[in-house]
C-alpha cells in the first residue's frame, strides 16, 4: 500500500512539475490586467458619476475594484452584474433580482434576470458605465452578451463605457463553426467562432467596428488595455470564472464540452470536477462513474442522486489544449455513437450552443472530426480577417 501511495504522489508531483514548466515557458512577465493600471483610468472617472458592471472576478489583487473606486472617492452609484451574480455563485441560467448592497449601500442590478439590458432610468444621471468582467474566451459564455446590451444601451443614451482589459485564457486559437444568425440567441449574438480567439476589449471594439449593435449604432468607447500580454500566452485565471469552471483544466475543456449541454449527457455539473468529466447513467463505460448531487452553482444538477457512467478527462495535461488549438469533436462523437440506441440525444438547445444546425446532421449522418472541421474553414479564415482589425496584442499567428 505504501509502494502503491508513493508512487501516486510521485505521479502527482510530476505533473504539478510539468504544469509549472508549461506556465515558465510561456510567460516571461507577469500580466497585468486593465484594473490594476489605475493610472489609466482614473482622469476618465474624476468628477463624474460611474456605473460598474462586475462581479466577483472584478479584483486588483486581492481587493474588489468596487471597494479600490470606492476608497479613491470615485462616485460609484450603481452596480450592473451579468449571469451568476455579483458573488458569482448563482446557478447558470438562475433568474436573479436587483438588491442593494449591505457593505456600500449601492444598488446592484441584475442584467440576468427580467432583462438583460440597463434602460434608460438605470442609466439616468449616469456619466460612465465601467466594465471588468474576466470572460474565458467562448462564445456561449454569456459575459460577452452582457458585454453587447450594455453597450447598446450606452450608444442609445449617449454614455460613456470604458473596458477594463483581461486575458482571454483560450485567446491563443480560433475554431469552431461561425454563428448562423437564424440560430442567435443570449448564447450566440454575433457572427463569430464559437473559440473567437479576442479579449473583451478586443471584442467591444469588434462589435462596434462591425456595427452589430442595434440600428447599427456605435458607443463611445474607451479601454485599459492589460500590460505583458499577447495571445501564444498562456493565463491562469487568479479566481475561478463562474461556479463550474473551478479551474484552468475545465476553462480548456469548456469550447469542447459545453456542447453537452444541448445533449443528454451530464458535465459533471453538481460534482466537484464539472466541465472535467461527461457521462450519462446508461453510458456503456465499467472504468468511470460519478453522481452528481447538489452544490454551489448547481443546486439541482441533471441526474441529480443518478450514478452517471462516462469519461474523466482530468489527467489531460495543458499542453494538449495548446497542442492541438481546436475544439475536439471526439468526445462528442464519440458520445453520440455510444448513446444513439437510447433515445435522443441532441435537445433543442444544441443548435443555440453550436450556433447552426449542420453539426448536428453531420455527427447524425457519421462524419468524421476531421470532415466536419474542414467544413469550418472557409469561414474561419473570413472571420481572421474580421477579427485582425480589431486586435490590441500580438496575435497567435
Amino acid at each position: 500500500m505504501k509502494t502503491t501511495c508513493h508512487l501516486l504522489i510521485n505521479l502527482g508531483l510530476i505533473i504539478i512539475a510539468s504544469q509549472l514548466l508549461f506556465f515558465c515557458g510561456k510567460s516571461n512577465r507577469e500580466i497585468i490586467t486593465g484594473a490594476e493600471r489605475t493610472e489609466m483610468y482614473l482622469p476618465f472617472l474624476e468628477g463624474k458619476k460611474i456605473a460598474l458592471v462586475a462581479n466577483h472576478t472584478s479584483k486588483i489583487k486581492d481587493t474588489h475594484l468596487l471597494d479600490s473606486l470606492l476608497s479613491l472617492e470615485i462616485g460609484v452609484t450603481k452596480v450592473f452584474t451579468p449571469e451568476h451574480g455579483f458573488r458569482g455563485t448563482a446557478d447558470a441560467g438562475e433568474q436573479l433580482s436587483d438588491y442593494t448592497d449591505q457593505e456600500t449601500g449601492i444598488q446592484v442590478i441584475s442584467l440576468y434576470g427580467e432583462k438583460k439590458k440597463p434602460s434608460p432610468d438605470d442609466l439616468s444621471g449616469i456619466d460612465l458605465v465601467m466594465f471588468d468582467i474576466q470572460d474565458v474566451g467562448a462564445r456561449f459564455y454569456t459575459y460577452i452578451s452582457t458585454l453587447h446590451y450594455v453597450m447598446e444601451a450606452c450608444a442609445e443614451n449617449n454614455v460613456d463605457f470604458l473596458v477594463l482589459d483581461r486575458p482571454n485564457p483560450n485567446g491563443f486559437y480560433v475554431d469552431g463553426p461561425v454563428l448562423d444568425t437564424a440560430c442567435r440567441s443570449f448564447v450566440g449574438m454575433h457572427p463569430v467562432p464559437v473559440v473567437h480567439g479576442m479579449t473583451v476589449a478586443e471584442y467591444a471594439r469588434m462589435i462596434n467596428g462591425e456595427r452589430w449593435l442595434k440600428d447599427s449604432l456605435t458607443c463611445n468607447l474607451k479601454y485599459v488595455k492589460c500590460e505583458n500580454y499577447d495571445h501564444n500566452k498562456a493565463y491562469e485565471l487568479p479566481i475561478k470564472p463562474s461556479p463550474n469552471l473551478p479551474n484552468l483544466r475545465s476553462v480548456y475543456l469548456y469550447p469542447s464540452l459545453c456542447f453537452f449541454e444541448g445533449t443528454c449527457m451530464s458535465v459533471g455539473r453538481g460534482t466537484d470536477f464539472p466541465f472535467q468529466v461527461f457521462g450519462h447513467p446508461a453510458y456503456v463505460n465499467e472504468t468511470f462513474s460519478f453522481t452528481p448531487g447538489s452544490n454551489e452553482g448547481a443546486s439541482n444538477p441533471k441526474y441529480s442522486g443518478i450514478e452517471c457512467k462516462g469519461v474523466d478527462l482530468r489527467d489531460i495535461e495543458y499542453r494538449f489544449f495548446w497542442q492541438e488549438r481546436r475544439i475536439i469533436l471526439d468526445w462528442l462523437i464519440d458520445a453520440y455513437n455510444n448513446m444513439k440506441e437510447n433515445g435522443d440525444f441532441f435537445n433543442s438547445y444544441f443548435s443555440k450552443l453550436s450556433g447552426t444546425q449542420e453539426l448536428q446532421k453531420q455527427i447524425e449522418s457519421g462524419k468524421s472530426p476531421e470532415d466536419i472541421y474542414k467544413t469550418w474553414e472557409a469561414d474561419l479564415i473570413q472571420y481572421k480577417q474580421i477579427r485582425k482589425k480589431y486586435l490590441l496584442y500580438p496575435d497567435f499567428e
